[in-house]
């Protein structure tokens, strides 16, 4: 695949999408949300990437969406565009494998609904987060989404109503974001954080995700019925077994990757 907005590459089993529009802060416009999309799912079935990282040149993660669209269009125009622009969050949410966010100074609006869209998210002391879009007369409803699920109903509500950025640490308090690090170390942290995840075997990562997302609302009874059977598939695939013999053996697994 050839994209404009966004650079790929893949090294040591782990998948880099670099967002790519520096000269507009990398804000969301349509090629970008495309081009973000169709480079998850095929590094979803790519056999080299065992794990995702979303990253971003230039000063800062991401800005949110290019407003300039928002000028005399109908109902419809609206409607498929910021469809395009929250459809990262089903990608990554149907994805098999876990995707990452490394995040420098400001990820706002959408940028900040990428950050919580993503499985986990690392980020540098520097980074700064809001759901800023009431603040210019609109509201992030999108972002809102995966914001509840990582942070729940109060602090999702404080962030969207009042439009307010919050730092780095803060960010690690309320759970948007698993790590910080200092701004200098970002990439290499982000790499070693990404490789003690490519280094797990695939096939239980895999499934373990798309199990976590299918219980996620799910009643308490059913979740767990369903994650039983999950494990118990797990327990018959030769990774598996190839796990549990390497514990008992004391040595280290060798896992392939398929």
């Amino acid at each position: 695949m050839k994209f404009t907005t966004i650079l790929v590459s893949v090294a040591e089993m782990i998948g880099m999408i670099t967002l790519n529009r520096p000269e507009a802060n990398n804000t969301f416009n349509i090629p970008m949300a495309e081009e973000l999309n169709d480079a998850l799912r095929a590094m979803d079935e790519d056999s080299n990437v065992n794990v995702v990282v979303i990253n971003a040149n230039g000063r800062n993660f991401c800005t949110g969406i290019d407003v300039n669209y928002v000028d005399g269009k109908d109902m419809d125009e609206y409607l498929q565009w910021v469809r395009l622009m929250e459809q990262m969050n089903m990608t990554i949410a149907k994805m098999k494998k876990p995707v990452i966010a490394s995040v420098h100074k400001i990820a706002v609006a959408n940028g900040i609904g990428l950050v919580a869209a993503c499985d986990l998210a690392i980020a540098a002391d520097n980074a700064m987060f809001g759901a800023t879009a009431i603040n210019v007369g609109l509201f992030c409803m999108g972002p809102a989404v995966p914001l509840y699920k990582s942070l729940g109903r109060k602090r999702t509500l404080e962030l969207i109503m009042t439009g307010d950025i919050i730092d780095a640490n803060q960010a690690l308090r309320i759970g948007l974001v698993n790590k910080v690090v200092p701004t200098e170390d970002l990439q290499e942290e982000t790499k070693k954080y990404a490789a003690k995840l490519a280094e797990k075997s695939p096939r239980a990562m895999q499934l373990g995700k798309q199990s976590f997302y299918q219980m996620e609302d799910m009643k308490f009874a059913d979740a767990l019925d369903l994650t039983n059977y999950h494990f118990a598939t797990l327990c018959t695939t030769e990774e598996g077994q190839e796990g549990v013999r390497a514990f008992l053996e004391k040595r280290k697994p060798e896992f392939r990757n398929e």
